[in-house]
């Protein structure tokens, strides 16, 4: 008899068990799941080049490294009244401070290149949410300025990557013209990279290497002898 009432409520408290793990999972499959934004105007997409009425182009140099160039960009493009935008890796900022306030003090654009230099294609909405912000925090907090522009490193984005930006107030940037300095070095390339075949509103990819900084005098000196005015990425684009 007692073993018979053991075996009941046995079975009465498994059952139970059972019926709580199928609400459990009935409930759960039936939550919404988490809304973000998706994309309906050329607005949101990410941005290849400027406004083409104009006769500006923009200078980007993708910043994770070599401090001491980034200073000796700085000094070429004041020689001339150039300004540029320098799109900066968090984890390069977090040890730059006097840079970074050095680049908004001389009237250059700072802008936002992820934190770690990741492959934002391969990275889901929270993630490309979280490299772009967390950059954006440091930089704040460091030089004052809140950036509005983001260049996925290596050009690599995802429709969640402009998802991301649309949530934290960013625009996506890519280039229409790349100087490829990352992996090359002649100088005598770069600058014809960087200055063939101009039009208005170009958009124009370096990084700071020893190499482009050689490089950098010739470039404007093309640009200048071409009527072209070298502005940030912002003043490029705030009429498209």
């Amino acid at each position: 008899m007692k073993n018979s009432k053991k075996r009941i409520k046995n079975a009465i408290i498994t059952n139970s068990i059972l019926a709580v793990i199928l609400i459990a999972v009935f409930t759960i499959g039936f939550l919404p799941e988490k809304i973000v934004p998706i994309y309906s105007n050329n607005e949101e997409s990410a941005i290849y080049n400027g406004n083409r009425e104009k006769r500006q182009i923009s200078l980007m140099f993708n910043v994770y490294e070599n401090t001491e160039v980034v200073n000796g960009i700085i000094d070429v493009l004041d020689e001339v009244g150039a300004k540029a935008t320098f799109f900066v890796g968090g984890c390069w900022a977090d040890d730059n401070q006097k840079t970074l306030e050095r680049i908004v003090g001389c009237g250059h654009e700072i802008g936002n290149h992820g934190y770690f230099h990741k492959d934002h294609k391969k990275l889901n909405y929270e993630k490309n949410k979280e490299e772009i912000n967390l950059t954006g925090i440091i930089v704040k907090a460091l030089c004052g300025v809140q950036p509005t522009l983001f260049a996925p490193p290596s050009g690599s984005f995802s429709t969640a990557t402009l998802e991301a930006c649309a949530e934290l107030g960013y625009r996506a940037i890519m280039w229409s013209k790349d100087t490829i300095d990352w992996r090359d070095s002649d100088v005598a390339i770069l600058v014809k990279r960087a200055t063939e075949n101009l039009s208005n509103g170009d958009l124009i990819l370096m990084h700071p290497k020893p190499h482009t900084l050689e490089a950098l005098p010739q470039i404007l000196r093309v640009y200048k002898q071409q009527n072209f005015k070298m502005v940030t990425v912002s003043e490029n684009i705030k009429d498209i």
